[in-house]
């Protein structure tokens, strides 16, 4: 497979995509991520496991980052988003998997509020 026409194709997908597009593309990450890290710990994976998590609160920072304050919502996701950063940095550090099954769904339900918003033309 020629892998350099597929990076201008995966390049030319993300520039043509709109805002509401990108933020679901994200979201759909963090919960693939969140997957990996839950499989990879059960298999005592660690380094993907750490990885996996570290990817996650990467995600979680830059959507932070790109809040607009101008918008009222934008303080409400800025204190959801650090509580999730803080929840995921205490799954790293210790191991924790009660905390991972505590949070995956909950930053599912957010990803599937803005995938409806979006649909309605609200994202």
């Amino acid at each position: 497979m020629d892998m350099h026409g597929y990076e201008q194709y995966k390049a030319q997908s993300v520039n043509t995509m709109t805002r509401g597009e990108l933020l679901l593309l994200l979201y759909d990450e963090l919960v693939k991520r969140l997957t990996r890290a839950e499989l990879a710990i059960g298999k005592q994976d660690y380094t993907l496991f750490e990885a996996s998590i570290t990817r996650c609160i990467e995600i979680l920072e830059y959507l932070d980052d790109t809040l607009d304050p101008q918008y009222p919502i934008s303080h409400d996701l800025h204190r959801l988003y650090d509580f999730f950063t803080y929840e995921l940095t205490r799954v790293k550090i210790g191991r924790n998997t009660r905390i991972l099954a505590e949070v995956k769904p909950r930053l599912t339900d957010l990803r599937d509020t803005f995938r409806a918003a979006q649909k309605e033309g609200g994202v």
